[in-house]
């Protein structure tokens, strides 16, 4: 089932605000919290989706991508948000402060129904370098990165200033009845457990560090710059707690012989005057391999041949872009005698003579073209 569009699930406009985003989203969450719908699976659904859809446009930088790329965004290196496959504890987690610190006022509170707070570990963030053939066909990469996991034989116990529960709480009575406010556990840092026994290499919170291989599978057409998230493989958290996420931020390298522009590639072929003149073929690069290509008698210099489908495959999944050759023909700076009276001799031959026809577009229409 395809995605609503996340603008839609909060009822807002892409110019929205950012205050305007986090109001949207906390009207949604009230309207839908689980306290208020109790076993009604279709507001916990929507209560997801508004917590997947304000997790994106909260963000300055993934509201930008999303606004370009739609979800296929953050489908990449097997992840992207995934509010809907999260439990309520993941969400209340991530999402709580969006609620003044814990606010309650269905029974429960906005704390995962009165259940155990669960801690994120903080996410890594890498830099990938990608070559145009990788980006153009999609590739997984090994990434080898540094990560805090609990350490073998560190045990936890439950917090006894907090009873477990990660928050401490306070009741005041207000106009509109008692209301509760929560705020973190300052003895368990939230987490709702301190450490029982850690091995003496694990550090306060009983973690140490461990290099570890990640797969991560690169979707054919990412941008520089483009960050993609793989769930759950950033740092543990203590106890209970939810691992953070990685991070991979794509660097598009420079390639010897084409450029690329979006889904567009671009290749400057020179060729010689008299292989102008006469016509010729010749074999020249794609991010698939090399192609032959022919070059018809009588190419004038400034010619784009276009190779449909031979650029880069569109991120949303709109086909692909296409190669554009770019013809210059190469002007010899110095020739010898020879040379030079065979050119004298033509200088007036009717042939030599410029004589563009209507098909021979100026260089403005073929910049048009181009981008048509």
């Amino acid at each position: 089932m395809a995605k609503r569009d996340y603008y839609e699930i909060l009822g807002i406009s892409k110019s929205a605000s950012q205050a305007e985003v986090k109001k949207a989203y906390r009207k949604k969450a009230i309207q839908f919290h689980p306290d208020k719908n109790p076993d009604d699976k279709d507001a916990e659904s929507k209560f997801k989706e508004a917590a997947e859809a304000y997790e994106v446009l909260s963000d300055e930088n993934k509201k930008a991508r999303y606004d370009q790329f739609g979800h296929q965004a953050f489908e990449g290196g097997g992840g992207g948000f995934n509010g809907g496959g999260m439990n309520m504890d993941d969400i209340f987690s991530q999402f709580g402060d969006i609620f003044g610190g814990g606010f309650s006022g269905f029974g429960g509170g906005f704390g995962g129904g009165g259940g155990q707070r669960r801690v994120k570990g903080s996410n890594l963030r890498v830099r990938l370098k990608l070559t145009l053939e990788e980006i153009a066909n999609g590739v997984e990469k090994k990434i080898k990165v540094k990560r805090k996991v609990k350490a073998p034989g560190t045990t936890y116990k439950t917090c006894s200033t907090c009873n477990g529960s990660g928050q401490v709480t306070r009741v005041t009575n207000t106009i509109l009845g008692r209301m509760q406010t929560a705020s973190p556990c300052n003895t368990c840092g939230g987490a709702g457990q301190t450490i029982d026994k850690k091995p003496s290499e694990a550090d306060a919170q009983g973690m140490i560090a461990k290099e570890e291989t990640i797969p991560v599978n690169i979707p054919a057409g990412v941008v520089d710059g483009m960050q993609l998230k793989v769930s759950g493989k950033g740092n543990e958290a203590p106890g209970n707690g939810i691992s953070g996420d990685l991070l991979v931020a794509i660097e598009e390298e420079a390639h010897e012989s084409l450029q690329r522009e979006g889904d567009n590639l671009h290749f400057d072929l020179y060729v010689s005057v008299p292989d102008a003149i006469l016509g010729t073929s010749r074999e020249i690069d794609t991010v698939t391999g090399k192609v032959r290509i022919k070059i018809e008698a009588g190419m004038q210099s400034g010619k784009i041949l276009r190779l449909r489908g031979k650029g880069i495959p569109s991120i949303n999944g709109y086909g692909k872009g296409d190669l554009l050759v770019h013809v210059n023909v190469w002007t010899p700076k110095t020739l010898n005698k020879k040379q030079k009276e065979f050119f004298e001799s033509m200088r007036e031959d009717e042939h030599f003579i410029p004589k563009p026809e209507r098909s021979d577009k100026s260089f403005f229409e073929k910049v048009k073209d181009m981008f048509s």
